[in-house]
């Protein structure tokens, strides 16, 4: 039987709606939250649990056989295994406790392909959404990635972790390798809501070491944006989604990352 990924994206809005929705009424009052800490600079919120339960409980409406991966629960391994929901009910978590832009972010993989995925941002009504090979949108109008090719021009999202965290390493060293001649550096907040602004023209580039649950969703929005996908050394979906070291761009600003981080590595590049 055949299914409808576009109905299924569909439902899948209506999940991130309603938790948008109900993330906001506890950001509302973000000086208020009761706060738990997951591991160093690692925080979570009873608006992350919640928003997970929900999106759990409208996923498993559309398909209950489906397995399921978030970032606050244990995996759920259906009687389907190949078909997996990747949920991040709050990507942003520290934006999201101090005021600031967070998002919400689904896919849903067959296998080692994303078929459908969408970054919501419930502060600026924002629905980033996009389908394999049918294109990338934002509240309904296309997307395309910058097509700026001056590398005075271009925008470069990052993380800065702090010293207290396993990603912390080589990040200031790649920040000084990249940002003398570029036009900006920016720190979003939001590894998902930084892919869907590259696939919107916000950024020219992005680069961080990540999590998969994360940028599944961000990464497919790039790629049907017209961007281009690797690793800190150009390698493929096989080595980044294992590793975490990212990057989405349009193709200039990948060529001057990858020269530009490929003297720095966190670790082995071979690994």
């Amino acid at each position: 039987m055949s299914i409808d990924y576009d109905r299924i994206l569909d439902q899948m809005v209506g999940a991130a709606r309603e938790a948008g929705a109900l993330t906001l009424n506890h950001f509302k009052n973000f000086r208020d939250l009761e706060i738990g800490i997951k591991g160093p600079g690692d925080f979570v919120s009873d608006a992350d649990r919640q928003s997970e339960q929900l999106i759990r409980k409208r996923l498993f409406e559309i398909n209950p056989d489906w397995s399921l991966t978030g970032e606050e629960f244990a995996p759920v391994d259906g009687s389907d295994p190949d078909h997996r929901w990747l949920v991040d009910p709050i990507d942003g978590t520290t934006n999201f406790i101090y005021g600031q832009h967070y998002t919400i972010t689904i896919a849903l993989r067959r296998g080692n392909q994303t078929l459908c995925g969408l970054v919501y941002d419930p502060v600026a009504d924002e629905m980033f959404t996009a389908k394999k090979g049918g294109g990338a949108f934002l509240n309904g109008e296309r997307l395309h990635v910058s097509r700026s090719t001056d590398i005075a021009m271009m925008c470069v999202g990052t993380g800065l972790p702090t010293p207290n965290l396993s990603l912390h390493p080589g990040a200031y060293a790649r920040l000084d390798a990249i940002r003398a001649p570029i036009g900006a550096v920016r720190i979003v907040g939001s590894a998902a809501n930084s892919c869907a602004w590259v696939a919107c023209g916000r950024l020219t580039g992005y680069f961080e070491e990540t999590g998969f649950v994360d940028t599944a969703a961000g990464i497919l929005l790039v790629e049907e944006a017209g961007g281009v996908v690797s690793d800190w050394w150009g390698r493929g979906a096989d080595i980044y989604e294992q590793t975490g070291c990212l990057i989405v761009a349009n193709a200039a600003t990948q060529a001057y990352l990858l020269d530009h981080l490929k003297d720095v590595p966190p670790k082995n590049p071979a690994a």
